[in-house]
């Protein structure tokens, strides 16, 4: 997902989003996945789908609506209400939520009551909530970060509540690297003491800054030294300095996968784009998956499509043939 920096719909139907989105079979996504593999489905695919044109680049602009009215930021032609369905029909059966398409919600528990039974009617499981816009758990301020950490306490307790494993925050936070590490490594500590006790993962992204140094964040990891407290490798985000056509200074992504996945409890399949034989076009999916196998990783590879040129549907559908072509080929 791209990461909410400065910050951290017309609702459709069911019946829309059935017809908008083709049904893929359940059984046939599992029978070509691994024992120890699962396939979900990570909700930033579909951002667009659900925030519509309130996503401008605008990031502060953005953020000043997710503070004060979240919910008018839901202008896209689906609705986050109806995620569990629409996931449903692309044959997963674990979802992973966003937070800010629920930021009215943190304390609304009849709200994630009635969520809960929609993930029950439509077969599939939460596996992990994506927190943003929370704080900086790296903030060289004790008491603001201490504050970043108890905002976190909401989702954990949603997390708790719809049997889902893990939320996944951000390390970040100003200053220098070893800094921003010693920062990160306090409020990641006293947030993962809280999860610890709720039965629930804190897993890091890289998500922008540090956090997509591989070095950097695996070298936070193993100061932290809490079985709960993990990371999120994403195949995608390594970019360490940005300018306003796009990367400046990327990260080696196989070398920083590499350094993630010893602390991996799960993992987020990004792709962009995809040639005509269904190959990722910006990255060496058969050299990262070799990655994963390599570490031992058993759990979830998060489907999360970020591209411009097909629509999500058709990127979401692109990511899971590709994912299940490599998987049955390593059987």
């Amino acid at each position: 997902m791209k990461s909410l920096r400065i910050l951290s719909l017309c609702a459709a139907t069911l019946l829309s989003a059935t017809l908008f989105y083709s049904c893929t079979s359940s059984s046939k996504t599992q029978e070509s996945a691994s024992p120890d593999i699962n396939i979900s489905l990570a909700q930033w695919s579909l951002h667009k789908s659900f925030f519509g044109n309130t996503l401008n680049g605008d990031w502060a602009a953005f953020g000043k609506m997710l503070m004060e009215t979240p919910d008018s930021l839901l202008k896209g032609t689906l609705h986050p209400d109806n995620f569990p369905e629409i996931a449903a029909s692309y044959g997963v059966n674990t979802i992973e939520l966003v937070n800010t398409f629920y930021f009215s919600k943190a304390k609304d528990m009849a709200y994630w009551e009635a969520f809960k039974a929609k993930c029950d009617k439509a077969n599939v499981k939460v596996g992990l909530i994506m927190c943003d816009a929370l704080g900086d758990l790296g903030d060289a301020d004790s008491a603001a970060r201490m504050k970043a950490v108890e905002n976190h306490y909401d989702w954990v307790k949603i997390a708790k509540y719809l049997g889902a494993k893990s939320i996944r925050v951000n390390a970040a936070g100003k200053g220098t690297a070893e800094e921003v590490a010693v920062h990160a490594i306090d409020g990641l500590s006293k947030l993962g003491a809280y999860g610890a006790q709720e039965g629930i993962n804190i897993i890091v992204e890289n998500h922008g800054g540090f956090s997509s140094n591989g070095a950097w964040l695996s070298g936070v990891m193993a100061q932290v030294k809490m079985e709960n407290v993990g990371t999120l490798p994403d195949f995608g985000n390594f970019c360490l300095e940005r300018g306003p056509d796009g990367c400046l200074k990327e990260y080696d992504r196989y070398k920083g996968i590499e350094e993630l996945m010893p602390y991996a409890k799960g993992v987020s399949a990004k792709t962009f784009d995809f040639d005509k034989d269904g190959n990722e076009t910006t990255l060496d999916y058969p050299k990262i998956m070799e990655i994963v196998k390599k570490a031992g990783f058993k759990g979830n590879i998060g489907i999360e499509y970020e591209g411009e040129r097909l629509s999500e549907d058709e990127g979401i559908k692109a990511t899971m043939a590709l994912i299940q072509k490599i998987l049955k080929a390593e059987k």
